[in-house]
């Protein structure tokens, strides 16, 4: 079951049925948008419900309160990047191709999730006030994991000296952009939208990019 389903679940009673999984999940991703669109302050559980095609009294049903659903988005947000923002768990992968994988599964989130992505944008530039805590329980892990993992990489000269956290802020920053600035990007590319083709491209590139900087000569 994907993380996201079993957030979800716990928010939900002991009788959890598929069904309302399915609706909570739908409720998610509609005000995702919102959210993305108004800000947690613009956003009113009316057009949220008008967004999902359900009454605002069955939203209330299912998410009492509009920082109740907030919150639900943001850490729905976080359980769903964590299956993608660990590193790849293959003892016969380089360290070349577990890179690689990341680099192109933060942009597939890009590219699936982008009113998520800028939600969380949002949250994280007004200091992160509702994820912070969550993001130290279940981030934080994750992020320290893989940082090692790196500099195991250095150490056993597999990669160049290298700065392990910046290497990660580095790849956030430049795989999510594709998500929060995507009319940007559009617009200069003369384009209403980006493609797959887009988004492959981009995943060559900045993973060759990157591991031309931190790959060691052969």
């Amino acid at each position: 079951m994907p993380k996201s389903q079993k957030l979800v679940q716990k928010k939900s009673s002991a009788k959890t049925t598929p069904a309302r999984q399915a609706m909570e999940s739908r409720i998610l991703r509609g005000a995702e948008q919102v959210f993305a669109e108004a800000g947690f302050r613009g956003a009113a559980m009316d057009r949220i419900a008008e967004q999902i095609g359900i009454s605002k009294q069955n939203l209330l049903y299912y998410f009492s309160s509009k920082e109740t659903l907030y919150r639900t988005v943001l850490q729905n947000i976080v359980d769903i990047w964590l299956e993608r923002m660990a590193f790849i768990n293959d003892v016969n992968a380089s360290p070349e191709e577990i890179i690689r994988a990341y680099v192109r599964g933060k942009l597939e989130l890009s590219r699936d999730y982008p009113c998520a992505s800028k939600v969380f944008a949002q949250e994280i530039i007004s200091g992160a006030p509702v994820i912070s805590d969550y993001l130290k329980q279940h981030l934080k892990p994750l992020f320290d994991k893989d940082v090692e993992l790196v500099r195991h990489w250095v150490d056993e000269g597999q990669l160049a000296a290298t700065e392990p956290e910046h290497l990660f802020f580095a790849i956030w920053a430049m795989t999510q952009t594709y998500a929060d600035f995507a009319v940007q990007i559009g617009l200069m590319m003369g384009k209403p939208a980006l493609d797959q083709d887009d988004f492959d491209r981009a995943s060559d590139f900045l993973a060759e990019m990157i591991l031309n900087g931190i790959c060691p000569p052969k």
